[in-house]
C-alpha cells in the first residue's frame, strides 16, 4: 500500500521545501566513515604475543590505532621475546605500540596495566579480550587445578579487563569490546569441557556486558573462530586437523588474520548498532 493512502503519516512530507527557491532534500544520517575517528584511538588486546593475538595486534596497528597488549610466559617458547619481536616490528613500521608482562587471572596486575595504558596515551578506546588456554582431557581426569587455570583465564580474566576498562569507557561515553570465544562453546567435543566451558560462559558475560554498558555508548561483541592455524593447531593430531578441515564448508581452515580483521570490524563505527553477539567464523564448520 503507498505511503499517505492509509491515513498514515507520510514520510517525504518532510522533504517539502521551505521555500521554492531550493530542492527538497531529506536529511541523511551520519556515515561510519564520517564518525571514525581510529587515529588517535587506542587498542588493547591480551594475549597479543602470539597467534591470532598477535594477528590482531598488526591488524589495529596497520588501521593506525595506538596499540598495547600484554602477555605472559609460557613453558617451553619465548613469549617475552616475541612481544619484543612484534613491538619492535611494528614501531619500526611507525606504529605506537607498547607490551607489557599481564596475568590477567590478577586484578591488580589488570588494574595496573590498563592504568598504564591510560597514562601513556589518555584513554582505552578498543579492548580485545583475546588470552586463553586450554587442558583437554576427559573431563573425569581432569584435576581441579586444571579446570581452575581455563576458566580463571578465559573467563575471570576477562571479566577482570572488562571492569578495569568499564570506568574508562563510562567517561569517555564510548568504548568497543570484543571477546574471543570458539565454536566448541555451542558444538563441544570430547576432552574440551573445561574450555568449551569457559567459552560458553564467555559469551553469557558479553551479553550481560553489553547490557550494562550499552547505555555508555559501549558496544560489545565476541567473535567464536573454528579452527585456526596457530602454535595450539600444531598440538593436535593430525588426522583431528584434517577431519576438520574436510567437515568445514570452505574445505579449509582459518588464518589469524582472517579473525583479526573481524575483530577490527567490531570494533569499528561500522558496527556500532551491533552488541551482545557472537559472530561465528568457522569457514562453515558448524553447518554440519
Amino acid at each position: 500500500m503507498p505511503w499517505g493512502t492509509s491515513g498514515g503519516p507520510d514520510p517525504w512530507a518532510a522533504a517539502a521545501p521551505a521555500s521554492s527557491s531550493g530542492p527538497a532534500t531529506l536529511t541523511q544520517p551520519q556515515t561510519a566513515a564520517e564518525e571514525t575517528r581510529v587515529p588517535g584511538r587506542v587498542a588493547v588486546i591480551t594475549g597479543g604475543a602470539t597467534g591470532v593475538g598477535r594477528a590482531i595486534v598488526h591488524e589495529f596497528a596497520q588501521q593506525g590505532y595506538r596499540v598495547a597488549f600484554c602477555w605472559v610466559p609460557m613453558p617451553g617458547r619465548d613469549i617475552e621475546a616475541m612481544a619484543l619481536l612484534t613491538e619492535a616490528a611494528l614501531a619500526h613500521l611507525g606504529a605506537e605500540v607498547f607490551s607489557a608482562r599481564c596475568d590477567v587471572r590478577d586484578r591488580e596486575q589488570v588494574d595496573s596495566f590498563i592504568d598504564e595504558v591510560v597514562s601513556k596515551w589518555g584513554e582505552v578506546s578498543v579492548l580485545v579480550n583475546n588470552a586463553g588456554i586450554a587442558h583437554d582431557g576427559a573431563l573425569w581426569r581432569l584435576n581441579d587445578a586444571q579446570w581452575n587455570a581455563v576458566m580463571d583465564t578465559n573467563v575471570t580474566g576477562a571479566f577482570h579487563c572488562i571492569a578495569a576498562c568499564a570506568a574508562h569507557f563510562r567517561r569517555q561515553k564510548y568504548g568497543k569490546v570484543v571477546n574471543i570465544s570458539a565454536h566448541q562453546a555451542a558444538r563441544p567435543g570430547f576432552g574440551v569441557s573445561n574450555y568449551a566451558a569457559s567459552k560458553a560462559a564467555l559469551e553469557a558475560l558479553t551479553r550481560c556486558a553489553a547490557v550494562e554498558l550499552g547505555p555508555s555508548n559501549v558496544n560489545v561483541n565476541a567473535v567464536a573462530p573454528g579452527f585456526v592455524h596457530t602454535e595450539r593447531l600444531d598440538q593436535l593430531p593430525e588426522e583431528v586437523v584434517d577431519r576438520t578441515r574436510k567437515r568445514a564448508a570452505l574445505g579449509r581452515l582459518g588464518e589469524p588474520e582472517e579473525i583479526a580483521s573481524v575483530v577490527a570490524f567490531l570494533s569499528s563505527d561500522a558496527a556500532r548498532h551491533i552488541t551482545g553477539q557472537t559472530l561465528v567464523v568457522d569457514g562453515g564448520l558448524s553447518l554440519e
